[in-house]
């Protein structure tokens, strides 16, 4: 067997590939044209990937490839149709970064409240505003909205819960009750717009989640509100939300994703929203931290590990 790693991994995690397969190359700067030519010269088994993309010319130029697996939860990088019609399994590592993208989301309510970044950005420049800062409403009792209570969701309410806020949360999954608490309950989408403070968003990318957050949505909500995005960029409607923030139909935006985003290794972004006041931006960092990426190499390695003993593939998203 041999593994393909074409973006950063952990060390700790290639050193444990090396025990299981025959060969193991890790070239985290492969990309499209590169990547091709690289799975058709080293024919790997299994190709491991993060944000690197894999398209139909890359699954086609492996024979060999039986197994995709993307380091992280999302997998909508990778062209899941075309891998089932070469029979080639994609698996993803659901869970690992669960508590590094709660922690962050958490992090931009807490800067949305206190405005910390505009803080710091002030004082840089010499500026003194206490007055101006000295206006936050506080977390306590006020109202968070949670759309998509999988494993970030459900972490990011319990960090919400210790700081005595109401969590009201909507998910597809209609079966399952994530947490017990008298302070966080279940409701319908368009409530959930409604009577949130602050909503944050945890669903995966697919046409169902396209722009969730549009112009109409965005019009129900309070105006003192705020929208949190770590989960994918195209479950907003970008251009709604740069009008709703604007005029003032919701007071900010905290967001870690953005169409037409830049490769990891690019000097600048060129987005629209870098040019409006209330938007609050991270550097899609949601998954980044080594508490994280140590949890999803060790994940992939045992999916590899499981697949040349049994030859079954662990959190497979095509079978």
């Amino acid at each position: 067997m041999k593994v393909l790693i074409a973006d950063k991994f952990e060390a700790s995690g290639i050193d444990e590939l090396t025990k299981i397969a025959d060969e193991v190359i890790c070239e985290p700067e492969l990309k499209e044209a590169a990547l091709t030519q690289k799975l058709a010269a080293f024919d790997p088994t299994v190709l491991i990937v993060r944000s690197t993309k894999v398209q139909p010319d890359q699954l086609s130029a492996a024979a060999s490839l039986k197994l995709v697996i993307r380091a992280g939860s999302g997998y909508d990088t990778i062209d899941i149709g075309t891998a089932k019609e070469k029979g080639i399994k994609v698996a993803n590592c659901p869970g690992m970064n669960a508590v590094a993208v709660a922690e962050l989301a958490m992090g931009h309510v807490i800067n949305l409240d206190r405005r910390i970044s505009d803080n710091v950005a002030d004082l840089r420049a010499h500026k003194w505003n206490k007055k101006g800062y000295a206006k936050a409403r506080g977390l306590k009792n006020s109202t968070l909205g949670i759309v998509g209570m999988g494993r970030i969701g459900t972490e990011l309410a319990k960090r919400a819960l210790a700081f005595e806020m109401n969590v009201l949360w909507y998910d597809v999954v209609t079966d399952y009750q994530p947490l017990e608490h008298s302070n966080c309950r279940r409701t319908d989408l368009d409530a959930l717009f409604r009577e949130s403070d602050y909503i944050s968003l945890h669903v995966p990318g697919t046409g169902d989640t396209k722009h969730l957050v549009n112009a109409g949505r965005l019009a129900t909500m309070k105006s003192h509100a705020c929208i949190i995005n770590t989960s994918r960029a195209p479950v907003v409607d970008e251009a709604a939300l740069t009008d709703a923030l604007k005029v003032g139909t919701i007071r900010a935006a905290a967001l870690d994703l953005y169409a037409d985003e830049p490769a990891a290794d690019a000097k600048e972004i060129n987005s629209p929203l870098c040019d409006v006041p209330n938007v609050y931006g991270t550097h899609h960092i949601g998954a980044s931290t080594e508490q994280a990426q140590l949890a999803v190499a060790e994940e992939a390695v045992r999916i590899v590990g499981e697949f040349k003993n049994t030859g079954e593939v662990l959190h497979c998203v095509n079978a």
